[in-house]
C-alpha cells in the first residue's frame, strides 16, 4: 500500500505539498482525524477540486487516519482500513516519500513528541503479547469479531476429526470430569477412543429397548458395567440422545453437534463472580459512588445463571446443588448499606450468595469506601483472602470465574491462574477509550486516574482471559469511523513506562457478544396495567411535582401538561447528564415542547467523596442558574428502589415522554434497555452500546453526545412529530418493545455464556502448554510494573483512620483534602489448590462499624499531610505538658503559702 500511496501524493503534488506543509507548519503535535480533516480542507479550499484529488486511495487513507504523529519534516500516519485492520506510514513532507512503518515506529514518532528521551532509550521496555500467539487460530473478516465460541466449536471439531487418536483429547476431558470426586460421564474402564465409541453403540441398542420417560435410575447398573457413569441425562430419551450426539463427533465430526454436545455436559457447578470497587449490595447502593448499572447486570446475571444452572443439571439427572458466590469488598462503614455484611443470600435465588471480603493492610482493615482510582495497593490481599474464603464456602474450586471491571477482572485472574481454572472477564467499559490521550499523557493524568496500574491490571487480564465477554460488536471494535475499547488497546505507548507494540488482538477467538436483558419482573410495558405497581403512584407523584425542594429533589414543573424527557445515571463526566442539561438549556424549542427530569447524585456537594461527581454537582447548580431552567427542569436524588425506578419509567411513558441517554461513551447501556422494555422511546448515544440496541429512526434515535445542538432538535423534532400525528408516539415505542424481545432477555445471555464455559475450558485444555508461556511472561509483567505501580498509591494507616476527627468537609476544600502517607501492603501470594489447607488465612472477625472518614483525594502538600498525621501526638505531648505546668504551679503556690505561714 507504501508504493500506491506514494504514486497517488505524487499524482497530487500540489495540493498534497500544501496539505503536509501545513502538518508540519506547527512543529511536533499530535493530530486527531479533525484536525486531519480541516487541514486537508485549508489545503484544497475548492470543493470541486478536493473531491477529485480525494477519490480512491488517496482519500480513503486520509479518511482513515486515526492519528498523524508530526516530528518535522516526517509525518507518521496510523491508518485503520478497517475493524482491526491497521497500517502505518512515514510521509516526508518536504518531498513526500512515503515508508511503510510498524507499530513500533510509528509509537516511536509519537513519543517524540512527548518525552523524546524515552523515544530515543533504547532500553525502554517494549511489551508484545503477540509474540506468544504467533501459532494460535485466528479470525479473518473484521465481521467475525465477537464470534468466539463459533469459531472455536469449529476448530476444535476439525482437530478431533480424522483418525480415531485425534479424539483422545476430548476423552481426556470425559475422564475428567467429576463433582467433589464421584465420576460423572465415564469411568476408567473407557480409557480409549475405540473402547468408548464401542461402549455407545451398546448402550444406545440397550437404551432403546426402554420408553423414553425412564428414569435414568433404572438404567445406572447396567451403563455403569459398561464404563458410564452419571450426568448423560434424566431420561432414557436424554441419555439415548447426548450419548448419540457423542458418538456422531467420534464418527463424522460436526460444529453444531459439538456445541450441543458440550451444552449437556455436566462441567457446571460453582461459580464465582468477583466485583470488586463501589458499594455491592441488592438496595440503598445504586447512586454511590462507582456504584451503578454494574450492581444491577450481575444481580440479575446471577439468577438467570441460576435458573440456567438448575435446569442443565436435571436433564443431566444429577441430585447436586450449584453455588454462585458473588464477591466483592466488605465495607466496615458501610454508609447505611449492607455492604459491612460478610454473606448475603440473593433474593430469588436458592443458592447464590454475596461474599463481601474485607481490604487489609499490614496495619488492619481499611474501613471506608475507596475509590476505584486508589483501589490497586489492596488488590493481591484481597485475591489471597478471597482465595479462602471460596475454598470455605464451596469446599472445592470454582468450575468458572468470572471478573468484572478491571479490578474484578484483575482479581479473577490471579485466582483463576493459581487454580487453574476457567476464566471470563467482562469490562463492561474500559477506561482508556473515556480519556483522550490518557496513554501518552498518563503521567499528567495519574495523580487522579492511576492509569498506570488501570492499563497494565487490563492488559494483563485481557491476555490472561480464556474468554472475554462483551455486550457489543463496538465495545470490541468499534464501528467504521471509531476504534472499539479493546481495539484502543491493540497498539500505545505510556512514555516513561511501557510501550505496548502488541497488546491484544481483536480478531483472537476468546472474543464473544453476549447481550444482557433487563428483569421483565421489574421492567415491563407500560401498557400491562393489572402488573403497574400502583402502590408506588403517590410517591412518584411527590417526587415529580411537589413544589418544595427537599433532600430527594429539587426543582419544579411548572405546565404538568407537557412531556418530559427522562434521564437517570450517575453524575459523572462520562454519563454527560450535564451536557443533556446544557442542550435543554440551550433550545427554546424543546424547552417549549418538554420538561426535563433526571435522575442523578447528590445537590449538596459535600455529600459526595468522588472527585468527578463534586465537579458535576458544581456544574449543575450552575447551568439551572445559567440558563434559568425553575420551572422546566426537576432534579431528583440517585434513586436506588429497583421496583419504584421501574414504575418511574411507566410514569414518564403515561406522558407521552422519551427516555434520553446521552452519555459521551457508553459500553452496552442498561437503562437504554430498562426504558425500552417500559415502552418508553429512547434517544441513545451513538459512541458505543447503545448504537446496537437501537436502530435508528425505527426502534428508537441515535444522538451525538458531541453535537448538543444537532441531539436537542432530533429530540424536538420527534415531539413535534408527535403532535402532528397521534400515532407516532406508539408505533415508536412498539417497536423498541419487539426489538428487545428479539434480541435482549437474559434467558439467552445465562444460557451463551455458560457454553463458553464449557468450550473453553476443554479449549484451555487443547492449548496448555502455549497457555503456561504466556502466563510467565505475564506474571512477569504484573510484577515488574504492576506492583511498582500500586506501591506509589497512598493506604491510609489504621492509626491515623480511627484518629482521624469527624469533619464535614465544605466543597471548595474537598481538594485539599487527601490520604496519609502510604504503607507498603505485605507481599503475598494466592494459594495453590494443593497448598490450600496449610496456607489458608485465619478467618477476619467482621469489624465493628465506626463512624470515620478519610477523604480518597491525594494530598497535594507532603508537609500537611506529615502535619496531619503528627496532630494526634503533638495533643498528647501538649496535653502532658499542661499537666507537669499544672501540678508545678500548684506546689508553688502551696511552698509559698507555707513560707508565709498561711497554712498549716
Amino acid at each position: 500500500m507504501a508504493a500506491s500511496l506514494s504514486d497517488a501524493l505524487r499524482k497530487n503534488r500540489y495540493y498534497m505539498k500544501r496539505c503536509f506543509t501545513g502538518f508540519v507548519g506547527e512543529g511536533k503535535r499530535l493530530m486527531k482525524p479533525q484536525h486531519v480533516k480541516a487541514e486537508t480542507e485549508k489545503a484544497m479550499e475548492d470543493k470541486n477540486e478536493r473531491a477529485k484529488v480525494l477519490e480512491g486511495l488517496l482519500g480513503h487513507v486520509i479518511a482513515s487516519t486515526q492519528e498523524a504523529a508530526v516530528v518535522p519534516p516526517y509525518v507518521g500516519m496510523s491508518v485503520r482500513r478497517n475493524p482491526g485492520c491497521w497500517e502505518y506510514f512515514k510521509v516526508n513532507a518536504d518531498d513526500l516519500a512515503v515508508d511503510s512503518i510498524t507499530a513500533r515506529d510509528f509509537l516511536k514518532l509519537k513519543e517524540s513528541i512527548y518525552d523524546e528521551d524515552w523515544a530515543k532509550d533504547e532500553n525502554s521496555l517494549e511489551v508484545d503479547f503477540g509474540a506468544y500467539d504467533f501459532s494460535s487460530p485466528r479470525l479473518t473478516l473484521s465481521s467475525s469479531i465477537g464470534n468466539g465460541l463459533d469459531f472455536i466449536t469449529k476448530f476444535t471439531t476439525s482437530k478431533i476429526s480424522g483418525d480415531l487418536g485425534h479424539a483422545k483429547p476430548l476423552l481426556d476431558y470425559l475422564l475428567s470430569l467429576n463433582h467433589h470426586g464421584e465420576k460423572l460421564m465415564i469411568n476408567e474402564n473407557l480409557n480409549s477412543v475405540l473402547k468408548l465409541q464401542t461402549a455407545l453403540i451398546v448402550a444406545d441398542v440397550y437404551i432403546s429397548s426402554f420408553p423414553k420417560d425412564t428414569p435414568y435410575q433404572n438404567l445406572e447398573q447396567k451403563l455403569k458395567e459398561w464404563g458410564f457413569e452419571k450426568g448423560w441425562g434424566d431420561t432414557a430419551e436424554r441419555v439415548r440422545e447426548t450419548m448419540g450426539l457423542l458418538s456422531e463427533i467420534l464418527q463424522a465430526p460436526d460444529a453444531t453437534k459439538m456445541e450441543s454436545f458440550f451444552r449437556r455436559l455436566p462441567n457446571m457447578f460453582n461459580i464465582v463472580i468477583f466485583s470488586v470497587h463501589g458499594y455491592f449490595g441488592q438496595s440503598d447502593v445504586l447512586g454511590l459512588p462507582d456504584t451503578g448499572g454494574q450492581v444491577v447486570y450481575i444481580l440479575d446475571q446471577v439468577k438467570a445463571f441460576e435458573e440456567e444452572l438448575l435446569l442443565r443439571i436435571k436433564q443431566q439427572g444429577l441430585n447436586v446443588k450449584p453455588q454462585i458466590l458473588v464477591v466483592t469488598r466488605l465495607i466496615p462503614d458501610a454508609q447505611g448499606t449492607k455492604c459491612n455484611q460478610e454473606l448475603e443470600p440473593i433474593l430469588n435465588t436458592k443458592h447464590s450468595h454475596i461474599l463481601r471480603i474485607p481490604f487489609r493492610t499490614k496495619t488492619g482493615v481499611l474501613r471506608q469506601w475507596v475509590s476505584r482510582f486508589d483501589i490497586y495497593p489492596y488488590l493481591e490481599r484481597f485475591t489471597q483472602d478471597a482465595t479462602a474464603k471460596v475454598f470455605e464456602r464451596l469446599e472445592c474450586k470454582p468450575d468458572l470465574i468470572l471478573g468484572n471491571y478491571t479490578d474484578g477482572n484483575l482479581v479473577a485472574s490471579l485466582m483463576a491462574s493459581k487454580l487453574g481454572v476457567t476464566l471470563g472477564t467482562i469490562a463492561h467499559a474500559l477506561e482508556k477509550t473515556k480519556y483522550e490521550d490518557s496513554d501518552v499523557k498518563w503521567k499528567q493524568l495519574e495523580p487522579k486516574y492511576r492509569f498506570s496500574c488501570q492499563f497494565t491490571a487490563d492488559l494483563v487480564t485481557m491476555n490472561a482471559a480464556d474468554f472475554i465477554i462483551t455486550s457489543t460488536y463496538q465495545e470490541i471494535a468499534g464501528s467504521k469511523n471509531r476504534p472499539g475499547q479493546y481495539e484502543s488497546h491493540m497498539s500505545f505507548t505510556m512514555p516513561g513506562l511501557h510501550r505496548v507494540v502488541s497488546g491484544i488482538n481483536v480478531f483472537d477467538p476468546k472474543f464473544n457478544i453476549a447481550a444482557p436483558g433487563a428483569e421483565q419482573a421489574v421492567y415491563f410495558p407500560f401498557t400491562e396495567k393489572s402488573k403497574r405497581f400502583t402502590s408506588f403512584h403517590p410517591a412518584i407523584e411527590e417526587l415529580l411535582y411537589n413544589k418544595e425542594d427537599n433532600n430527594e429533589h429539587m426543582g419544579y414543573l411548572a405546565d404538568r401538561k407537557k412531556p418530559i424527557i427522562f434521564s437517570m445515571a450517575r453524575l459523572d463526566t462520562v454519563k454527560n447528564i450535564t451536557g443533556l442539561t446544557e442542550w435543554y438549556g440551550k433550545n427554546k424549542r424543546l424547552r417549549n415542547l418538554v420538561n426535563l427530569v433526571v435522575v442523578a447524585g447528590f445537590f449538596d456537594p459535600s455529600k459526595s467523596k468522588d472527585r468527578e461527581e463534586i465537579a458535576e454537582i458544581n456544574k449543575m447548580h450552575d447551568l439551572i442558574k445559567k440558563y434559568q431552567l425553575k420551572g422546566q427542569i426537576r432534579w431528583i436524588a440517585a434513586q436506588t428502589d429497583r421496583l419504584r425506578n421501574g414504575e418511574l419509567y411507566r410514569c414518564i411513558a403515561d406522558t407521552t415522554g422519551a427516555f434520553v441517554q446521552p452519555a459521551l461513551y457508553e459500553a452496552f447501556g442498561l437503562t437504554v434497555i430498562e426504558a425500552m422494555n417500559c415502552g418508553l422511546p429512547t434517544f441513545a448515544t451513538n459512541q458505543g452500546g447503545p448504537a446496537e440496541i437501537i436502530v435508528d429512526g425505527v426502534s428508537g434515535f441515535h444522538i451525538d453526545p458531541n453535537n448538543g445542538d444537532e441531539s436537542s432538535n432530533k429530540i424536538a423534532d420527534f415531539f413535534e412529530g408527535c403532535k402532528g400525528d397521534s400515532g407516532y408516539w406508539n408505533k415508536v415505542s412498539q417497536a423498541g418493545l419487539k426489538r428487545i424481545y428479539e434480541c435482549y432477555t437474559w434467558k439467552i445471555y445465562a444460557n451463551r455464556v455458560l457454553n463458553m464455559g464449557s468450550l473453553y475450558g476443554f479449549w484451555r485444555q487443547l492449548n496448555t502448554k502455549q497457555k503456561q508461556s504466556k502466563q510467565r511472561y505475564l506474571e512477569m509483567f504484573f510484577n515488574l510494573q504492576f506492583r511498582k505501580q500500586a506501591k506509589n498509591i497512598s493506604i491510609p494507616s489504621a492509626e491515623a483512620r480511627q484518629k482521624a476527627p469527624i469533619a464535614k468537609v465544605e466543597p471548595q476544600e474537598q481538594a485539599k483534602k487527601g490520604i496519609p502517607k502510604p504503607q507498603e501492603p505485605a507481599p503475598t501470594t494466592v494459594p495453590k489448590p494443593q497448598e490450600q489447607a496449610e496456607t489458608l488465612p485465619p478467618k477476619t472477625p467482621e469489624p465493628s462499624v465506626e463512624t470515620t472518614e478519610v477523604q480518597p483525594t491525594p494530598r497535594e502538600n507532603g508537609e500537611e499531610q506529615q502535619q496531619e498525621l503528627s496532630t494526634p501526638r503533638q495533643d498528647q505531648s501538649s496535653c502532658l505538658c499542661c499537666l507537669l505546668l499544672s501540678v508545678s504551679l500548684v506546689l508553688c503556690v502551696y511552698a509559698s503559702m507555707k513560707y508565709y505561714k498561711l497554712v498549716r
